[in-house]
Formats: C-alpha cells, sequence, structure tokens
C-alpha cells in the first residue's frame, strides 16, 4: 500500500464514522465548558453593569482587559489578547517551541483532556482497523481494554517528553545556541540559527510522536499485551517501511497546514458585536471540527499503512466481542445449557 493510497482510505474510514468525530468534538467541546463558564462569572461580576461593559460589548478595551487581568487571579491570566482568533494558534506554537509554562488551570485541564483521548483511543483504533460499522459495546469494550494498556505505555510517554522539553530544548536552544551565535554580529543569521534548532528540536519531538502513535496502532491492531514490546515493533515498522511512514505524514502534514491556511484566513477578529459574535463563535467551532477530523485521519491512516504493508485490511487481532445479555436472561440461557457442559460445583460433592 502506497502512503498516498493509506491517505485516501483512512480519509474514508474517518468520513465512514461520522459518529465518532461527532462525540470527540462533544466531549471536548464539554471539557472546555465549565471553564468557559468559570471565565464568563469572573466577566460578568467585573463588568457588571458599568460603562466599561458597554465598551466591551462594543469593542476592545484594552485598559480594562489589563486591569481585569491583574485582578481576576490564576483564572484570569489566560484571559489573553493572543486568545483571539488565529492568535491563539500561533501561541500555542510558540508555546510548544519555546517550552514555556502554562497556567495552572490550562494544565490540569490538558491533563484531564490527555487521559480522555487516552481512554477513546483503543476504540476508535478499534473501530478504524475493522473497517466496518462496530456496536457501541465493541467500541467502549476496546476503550476499557487498551485504556489499561496505554495506562502503561503513558509513562514512557510522559518520561520522553519530560526529557526532551527538560533537557533537550534547553541544550539546543540556550547553550548550543549561545555557543553558536557568541561572535555574530548580523541578527539575520542569529535568527537563521535560532530557526534550524527549532526545527531539529521538532523533527526530535515528532519522530517520538510517530512510534508512540504506531506502538498504539500495533498494539491494537496485533492484540499486543506488552508495551514495551510495542514500541520495539514500532520502530521496527519504522525502520524497515521509512519512506512510507515519512511520506504519510508529510501528507498528513499537508493537511493540517492547508486547514491552519484555511482558518487564518477567515478566523474572527476583535471587535465583534450582535451577530458577529455568534459567527465568529461558529467559524471557531468549525476549526475545531476539522483539527479533530485531521487527527482521526492521522489515525486512521496510520493504521491503513501498517494494515496495508504487514496485514491486510480490516484484519484485527482481538477476537470480537460478544454482546453482553440483561441480567434477566441469564438464568434462562443457564437453564438451556445441557447438565454435562456445566462446570460441577465443587462444594455439592458428598
Amino acid at each position: 500500500m502506497t502512503s498516498t493510497h493509506a491517505l485516501r482510505e483512512g480519509i474514508r474510514r474517518v468520513n465512514g464514522a461520522l459518529v465518532i468525530l461527532a462525540c470527540v468534538f462533544a466531549i471536548t467541546f464539554l471539557t472546555a465548558l465549565p471553564s468557559a463558564m468559570i471565565m464568563r462569572g469572573a466577566l460578568r461580576s467585573h463588568l457588571g453593569s458599568s460603562l466599561a461593559a458597554e465598551q466591551a460589548a462594543s469593542a476592545v478595551n484594552y485598559q480594562w482587559w489589563i486591569e481585569f487581568t491583574a485582578q481576576a487571579g490564576t483564572p484570569g491570566r489566560t484571559f489573553q489578547t493572543s486568545i483571539i482568533g488565529f492568535a491563539a494558534v500561533l501561541d500555542n506554537f510558540s508555546t510548544l517551541l519555546d517550552g514555556e509554562e502554562r497556567a495552572s488551570p490550562i494544565l490540569w485541564l490538558g491533563a484531564g483532556y490527555l487521559v480522555m483521548w487516552l481512554f477513546l483511543a483503543g476504540g476508535i483504533l478499534d473501530r478504524y482497523a475493522r473497517a466496518r460499522p462496530t456496536r457501541s459495546y465493541e467500541f467502549f469494550s476496546a476503550c476499557g481494554v487498551y485504556f489499561v494498556r496505554f495506562l502503561r505505555l503513558a509513562p514512557i510517554i510522559a518520561v520522553t517528553y519530560y526529557v526532551l522539553f527538560a533537557y533537550l530544548h534547553p541544550f539546543l536552544l540556550d547553550y548550543l545556541f549561545d555557543e553558536i551565535t557568541r561572535d555574530v554580529t548580523v541578527e539575520r543569521t542569529a535568527f537563521l540559527w535560532r530557526g534550524a534548532l527549532y526545527v531539529v528540536f521538532g523533527v526530535v519531538l515528532l519522530a517520538a510522536n510517530i512510534v508512540f502513535d504506531y506502538a498504539k496502532v500495533r498494539a491494537v491492531v496485533e492484540d499486543r499485551r506488552s508495551m514495551i514490546g510495542a514500541i520495539t515493533a514500532s520502530v521496527r515498522f519504522i525502520r524497515r517501511n521509512f519512506g512510507g511512514v515519512a511520506t504519510l505524514f508529510i501528507l498528513n502534514g499537508l493537511l493540517f497546514v492547508a486547514v491552519l491556511v484555511l482558518y487564518a484566513l477567515v478566523a474572527p477578529g476583535a471587535g465583534l458585536s450582535g451577530a458577529g459574535v455568534w459567527l465568529g463563535f461558529a467559524i471557531s467551532q468549525i476549526y475545531l471540527l476539522t483539527r479533530l477530523w485531521v487527527r482521526l485521519v492521522f489515525f486512521a491512516s496510520e493504521t491503513a499503512l501498517f494494515q496495508g504493508r504487514l496485514a491486510h485490511a480490516g484484519y484485527v487481532a482481538g477476537a470480537p466481542v460478544p454482546r453482553p445479555e440483561p441480567p434477566i436472561v441469564e438464568p434462562f440461557l443457564e437453564s438451556r445449557i445441557p447438565n454435562e457442559s456445566r462446570i460441577p460445583n465443587p462444594q455439592s460433592r458428598s
């Protein structure tokens, strides 16, 4: 299977299971809703019926904005100008590349969101690997089975990212950058060196992400219990199919960049009022939905590529989950089992 075919197959599998996309979007929306309501209460309490409230409703009052962030405590510090439109995307990239810290409420919210993804990942990959509709009990059974296994994978992922951000990032962008540009007098040269070091760090970070993605795919498709074995198998698959894996990642990356460019062209700005506010909200939610779609295409296309190279479409080692019967039916079913096929009760022996 070629990388282009894997991408098309991944898109087909995601579009064939739009319920997963809708559920992931709903969970993402509901995860952010409590924080949004807390921020809404803080803004309403601070503005009240003052003149600043009327100005904030019709335009941006930057002086009031600074005053609010200074008085609202930890949650208020997350209400920055960088949350407006496409600036939020740029701020996220800047924070990732520079290894900056976020406010504790965002960190806890992000941790809970990652745990949610860890739980759903098994069911999502199982559905895309089978390439056929699955019932809800099959989906959530796969979620539960692989969530326990992915919990064993999570510490390895956490330690890897900690080493990258706590040691490799400072080494490249602080120590090595200072050593290289110590005698540089041209700002453009220093900028190019820093950009090159950003690329090096980004490549290492993406390589780790790809290894863990294929480890999850192999754990689900091959029903692997050992997560260390899944990581080792992932590295072997990437090494033997490096061209296909790299090309597929680039294609998925171009799809992601296309979504970002489109959002940059239509992203809402500041100063909206009335119906413009709701239009900006709708555009932002469509962007979020599309981002989630691209993430699911990553999952599905990686699964399709692995199945196309080492297995076959729809192959999953895990056995299908039988539909559980209601408790009221179980006694009736047990009564129909022949006596000789039942397991004898040791306590009934004399």
